[in-house]
This record gives C-alpha cells, sequence and structure tokens, in this order.
C-alpha cells in the first residue's frame, strides 16, 4: 500500500548507495534490475543491526538473543505471507532463491506424487531452474515432459496448451514473465484449465514478484516461488509457497536439524510446516533483512512503482526503435519493465563491454533460457531492465552511449 506521496525518484535512489558510485569514471546507471535487484540502505541496516546485536541461533535457544533473532525471522514469515495473499505462514517455505525452491518441488512433490507414464508441462520460455529439475525428476521417475510451444512474439501459444492438457497430466510448471523477454503469460488460464484435468500448477515468480500485484489465493496456483534479491532484498534468499496439504502430503527435502521431533537410530518423525523443509541454520540475516526490502516496496506501493516503471519501458522501447539495425525481441503491450534487443552487425558481448565503459550494466546472452533463444533462431540478446530508482535521464544516456556504440562495431 502506498502512502499517497508523489512518486519522486531522486529521494528514492538516495536510499541506494550503490547508485552514488562511478564505473570507468562515468556515474552508474544500472539497468541489470531483472537479474538482481540493488539494496536500499534499509536492507543493508537490517543486516548490520543483525550482527551487530542479536546474532544468534533461531528457533532452539532459550536465551534473550536467540528469542529476539526467531521473532525477527518469523516476522518476515508473516510480512511474505501477506505480500502473496497466502492464506497461512506455514505455507512460507524459506530456501536460497528460486533455483532452490523448485529443485524442492520437484524432488520432494515429484518423489510423492509422479509415476511412470505421467506427463510434466512447461513451456519454451522457461529458465533454466524450471527445466533441468523436472528432466531430472522425469527421468528418475519415467515421466514425460511436454513444451508448450510459443508464438514469434514470445507468448505461450495457448491453443497449444489446452492440445496437452490430458489425464496424464500431473504438473504444470510455468513462468509468470519472461526473464530474457518480459512478457507477462495469462498464468490464470493456465492454472484453471490444468486444474480441471486435476493437475497441480507451479508459477515460477521470480520477475512477477517485484513488479505485479500477487495473491497466490486468487490465483489458485499450488505453488509460487520466488528470489529474495530480485525484491530489492538480500541474495541467498528465496521463497516456496505451496498450499498447505499439499505441502504436508510431500516428504522433507533435506534431513537434518529443525526438521526433526524425535530422532533415534530406529526411527525418525518429522516436524510440521513450515520447519518440515527448513533443515539446519538457515541464512537467518538475510531473511530478516529481506522483510525491510518487502516493506520497502510496500511504502511505495507496487501500483506506483510499476506506472514509474512503465514509462521508463515505453520511452526507452520508442527510443530503440529509433535506431536503424536495432530489433526489440517480444515486442507486446502486456510486459514487466524489460526490454530485449538485437543489434545488425554487433554481437551483444561487445555491445555490454563499450556501455560498461560508459558506467552502464545491462546482461547480454542467452539469459538462461537457451530453448526460447533457439525457438527465436537467435544466439542471445541484450536485455536492459529498469526498477524503481532508474530514471528517464539515464534511459537517455544509455541510447547516447549505445548509438556510439553501435557506430564504432560497424
Amino acid at each position: 500500500m502506498s502512502t499517497g506521496t508523489p512518486y519522486d525518484v531522486h529521494s528514492i535512489r538516495q536510499r541506494f548507495p550503490i547508485l552514488n558510485r562511478k564505473v570507468k569514471g562515468k556515474d552508474l546507471i544500472y539497468f541489470d534490475n531483472a537479474a538482481t535487484a540493488q539494496k536500499p540502505v534499509e536492507v543493508i541496516d537490517a543486516l548490520t543491526q543483525y550482527y551487530s546485536y542479536y546474532n544468534a541461533n533461531i528457533h532452539r535457544g532459550l536465551h534473550t538473543l536467540a528469542d529476539e533473532a526467531t521473532a525477527a525471522f518469523e516476522a518476515t514469515r508473516e510480512a511474505v505471507k501477506e505480500f502473496i495473499g497466502a492464506a497461512h505462514s506455514e505455507e512460507i517455505i524459506f530456501t536460497k532463491g528460486t533455483t532452490e525452491s523448485i529443485n524442492l518441488i520437484a524432488a520432494a512433490w515429484g518423489e510423492a506424487c509422479l509415476s511412470a507414464g505421467d506427463e510434466i508441462i512447461l513451456s519454451s520460455l522457461e529458465h533454466h531452474a524450471n527445466i533441468v529439475p523436472w528432466q531430472m525428476v522425469a527421468q528418475k521417475k519415467g515421466a514425460t515432459i511436454r513444451v508448450i510451444p510459443m508464438n514469434d512474439q514470445g507468448e505461450m501459444d495457448m491453443a497449444g496448451f489446452h492440445a496437452l492438457l490430458n489425464d496424464k497430466t500431473k504438473m504444470v510448471a510455468v513462468v509468470h514473465a519472461s526473464n530474457a523477454l518480459g512478457i507477462i503469460q495469462p498464468v490464470e488460464e493456465i492454472i484453471r484449465s490444468a486444474h480441471q484435468h486435476g493437475a497441480v500448477v507451479l508459477i515460477d515468480g521470480a520477475q512477477s514478484s517485484v513488479h505485479l500485484d500477487i495473491n497466490v489465493r486468487e490465483m489458485d496456483c499450488d505453488f509460487y516461488v520466488f528470489s529474495g534479491h530480485k525484491v530489492y532484498g538480500p541474495t541467498g534468499t528465496g521463497v516456496l509457497y505451496g498450499k498447505k496439504h499439499i505441502l504436508n502430503s510431500m516428504s522433507p527435502f533435506l534431513g537434518g536439524g529443525e526438521m526433526i521431533k524425535e530422532v533415534s537410530f530406529e526411527q525418525t518423525t518429522y516436524n510440521e510446516l513450515p520447519f518440515k523443509f527448513e533443515a539446519g541454520t538457515p541464512n537467518i540475516a538475510d531473511v530478516i533483512a529481506l522483510r525491510s526490502a518487502l516493506a520497502f516496496i510496500t511504502e511505495l506501493g507496487k501500483s506506483a512503482i510499476r506506472m514509474h516503471e512503465d514509462v521508463l519501458l515505453k520511452y526507452a522501447t520508442a527510443q530503440l526503435q529509433k535506431i536503424e539495425g536495432v530489433q526489440i525481441i517480444g515486442e507486446v503491450e502486456n510486459k514487466v519493465p524489460v526490454v530485449s534487443f538485437v543489434a545488425a552487425g554487433a554481437h551483444p558481448q561487445d555491445l555490454a563491454y563499450l556501455l560498461d565503459n560508459n558506467g552502464i550494466a545491462v546482461r547480454t546472452g542467452h539469459h538462461c533460457a537457451q530453448p526460447l533463444m533457439k525457438r527465436l533462431g537467435i544466439v542471445g540478446t541484450t536485455r536492459v531492465s529498469f526498477g524503481a530508482y532508474n530514471t528517464q535521464e539515464e534511459v537517455d544516456v544509455f541510447i547516447t552511449a549505445l548509438e556510439k556504440s553501435l557506430k564504432m562495431l560497424r
């Protein structure tokens, strides 16, 4: 929820210490937010506060520091529950990122629920993190992976999706917004249709969680996963949301402390949710700091941030369209603030090097989405992605630097 004050991007920028630095003698322009977002000072302070004043292990201690650390850690779980609209805090499992969350689901749910001949549906747009874990479990269990085709614009072919659904479909695991192209996919329709065939649905929210309003109950997904470092929080933090009854049906992913009730050499009984899936000492400090990141987003308001980012997206798109030889990949209306493009006569890696000489950070390559790039017939793109602190002036500097770089390469 927003405070109702006007969106002051220059004031917001003052909360991000890294934006004050220079790269190659130039003011840093950070356009790699889809890879990881920068951290506001309140997130950095939360880490310092924990290590300076109440560093202790959580849940099992009976002293003041342990109580304070446990309360702060569990406060983040409650904050995540509110952030994504979950019904119960025990449906929130902390992991080290989207990748681990998907691996946990593929291994634990797959072990319990997949049999030979079952089918898993993925899409052509998936990040490798939502492909490889399913290949691993499919090979182990004798299941088959089916792939939703996409059109030339980078949107899922929904007719193709519906044609894949059948009684053998047990899991549909799809991205909400493509990390490579930024295109928002129709996950509500996917969830509804998959459920009609009795399938479970996982939504990869790594790119959508920071930009879109998320309510997992309204969406009715069975699993939703995202990474803390993409929502202005620390690296090494992630969230796995799962419906309570499904999580209860799954066996633990890792064994050790915290995920047990009693252990003997004859038998072990497992802990209740969410601790059943959080073996060992977790990333306490960073999970605590994640709450400050979510509070930052809530303070500004997702709708206000989205409006600001959408202005930048449209402006950058329009400016890129004016440059001869530049082709935007995934040029559709319904996107998060990501622009991917190719430029005639210029390799993306060469562009990234020259832009970095101007203090501009962009991402190039296949973006861990090689099947998508193969479908589009390209080796990779240059990707520009915006965050709450980026400005139109930065876009202007980028466009000037890009034009200069293209002249040098051609």
